[in-house]
């Protein structure tokens, strides 16, 4: 198994398994690679480190007090900002884990809501004006039929969902 770190023209990333160099070669020529962020079909391979288990030993995390987080706290009867210890900062998201977070909310969206095509609009309508069901739903408007609806007080989010999370990865 080869394992890729692939990159389409919007510079996202993103893992594909393949059986080998040929199959990957095979499926980037007949247009079966995507990217599953944006749907790009423009993909090329970035260099990757290789993976080795060498199966070396971990040593167990040190128990010294140096390596336990900082914490903000004056001492007591002080309010006396200069009083607070150094806190360590957050860590910022990485790229990818950002692009996972996406796909994460964009599966929720596609398993919580009922796709109603090109009939958003109205049924939208419908919903709000309680002839319908409310529901969840998802489809296809026009930006001027958006608008008409975020005007009307219907809460509206144009969301791009790729085919990719549409269909369920193998």
């Amino acid at each position: 198994m080869k394992v890729l770190d692939l990159q389409c023209q919007s510079q996202h990333l993103f893992e594909g398994w393949f059986g080998s160099e040929d199959d990957f070669q095979r499926q980037l020529q007949q247009g079966l690679i995507e990217c599953p962020l944006c749907g790009d079909k423009q993909v090329h391979k970035m260099l990757s480190a290789p993976r080795l288990n060498l199966r070396a030993q971990h040593a167990p995390p040190s128990e010294s007090p140096r390596d336990e987080p900082a914490t903000a706290a004056a001492p007591e009867g002080t309010s006396d900002a200069s009083a607070l210890t150094e806190v360590t900062p957050l860590p910022t998201p990485s790229m990818q884990s950002l692009q996972a977070a996406w796909l994460n909310m964009a599966r929720q969206v596609m398993a919580q809501t009922e796709d109603v095509g090109d009939n958003f609009a109205t049924e939208a309508r419908r919903i709000h004006q309680g002839e319908a069901v409310e529901r969840g739903i998802r489809g296809q408007a026009t930006a001027q039929e958006a608008v008409e609806l975020m005007e009307e007080g219907i809460g509206v989010l144009p969301l791009l969902l790729p085919d990719a999370v549409k269909n369920t990865l193998q």
